[in-house]
């Protein structure tokens, strides 16, 4: 493997690390600079819930987990690189989301499309399927 390859690999897992990050820690402003411009965030297999533009993504996550405590979990990554701009990653993931209406636990992959913008790598789609959720109201 080639040091520009390794270091491909290793600046998307910090990509990856650092979206976890800024969703836990409600630094909501910092995501900025994990997804691409043109970004789409997809829940679920279907479009219905899909939100293109960073702009969109970034406000559309802030609103929904403002009030929430979450905690995200991103293991085994499998990272392609397409060529020297663009790779794709599957992740497995767990989370948890603890919001003032419902506690969410889940299990899933998230699937990813990366581009590198100016020399960064940045986020350019991202699904997120779940294998098991379990979503408990709250009184």
């Amino acid at each position: 493997m080639s040091e520009s390859t390794f270091m491909s690999y290793e600046q998307i897992k910090q990509l990856k690390a650092r979206y976890f990050r800024y969703v836990d820690t409600h630094q909501f402003d910092a995501l900025e600079d994990v997804f691409a411009k043109d970004a789409k965030l997809q829940w679920g297999p279907e479009d219905d819930q899909a939100f293109v533009g960073r702009e969109v993504i970034i406000a559309s996550l802030a609103a929904n987990l403002k009030d929430a405590t979450t905690i995200h979990h991103g293991h085994m990554p499998e990272i392609e690189l397409i060529d020297d701009d663009h790779a794709r990653g599957i992740w497995a993931m767990n989370d948890v989301v603890d919001h003032p209406d419902y506690l969410l636990v889940g299990d899933g992959h998230y699937h990813e499309d990366y581009v590198r913008e100016d020399g960064v790598w940045k986020v350019a789609r991202m699904q997120l399927t779940r294998l098991r959720e379990e979503r408990t109201p709250k009184s």
